[in-house]
């Protein structure tokens, strides 16, 4: 069994060692959706929130969320992002919003907690601005898509 890199031997928490790491081209995609009512998602798409293109707005947000990653949770290495990419889509078969997040620097270390910031400060956006007409909405499948760089190699989600 692997063990914990974020953890000393004697279980105090470490920030990683990347010190003595080649710098790789390093990518990251994540991926998840926010279901919401029909109503609701015939909302976003016709632009009639108040609060403006949700969007546009949670697309802007997740881009912020990746680039504030280092200051969100604990014990990630603040990176210097060579490119973030949100893309969010109406997904009417699923009644849901679709949202993908792509990170990519050249580094030491990976870029797959960016991403998956970027798609949950994009997810908790659509949330919301959507709350005032439907807080049942499902935050869901937030997950790790893609990988590739460094010495781990490529990883690519079922």
């Amino acid at each position: 069994m692997a063990d914990f890199t974020h953890f000393t031997d004697d279980g105090r928490p470490q920030m990683v060692n990347v010190g003595e790491k080649a710098e790789t081209r390093r990518t990251a995609i994540a991926g998840g959706q926010v279901v919401m009512s029909p109503d609701t998602l015939q909302t976003v798409k016709s632009g009639g929130l108040k609060k403006g293109d949700v969007l546009s707005v949670a697309q802007l947000a997740g881009i912020m969320g990746a680039k504030q990653t280092a200051q969100l949770i604990p014990l990630c290495h603040p990176l210097a992002l060579s490119h973030v990419d949100v893309q969010l889509s109406l997904n009417e078969a699923d009644i849901a919003i679709d949202i993908r997040a792509e990170c990519r620097l050249e580094g030491k270390t990976g870029v797959e907690m960016e991403a998956l910031t970027a798609v949950s400060v994009a997810a908790l956006t659509v949330y919301d601005m959507c709350k005032a007409v439907d807080k049942a909405m499902i935050i869901r499948d937030i997950r790790l898509l893609h990988k590739s760089g460094g010495k781990s190699g490529t990883f690519n989600a079922d």
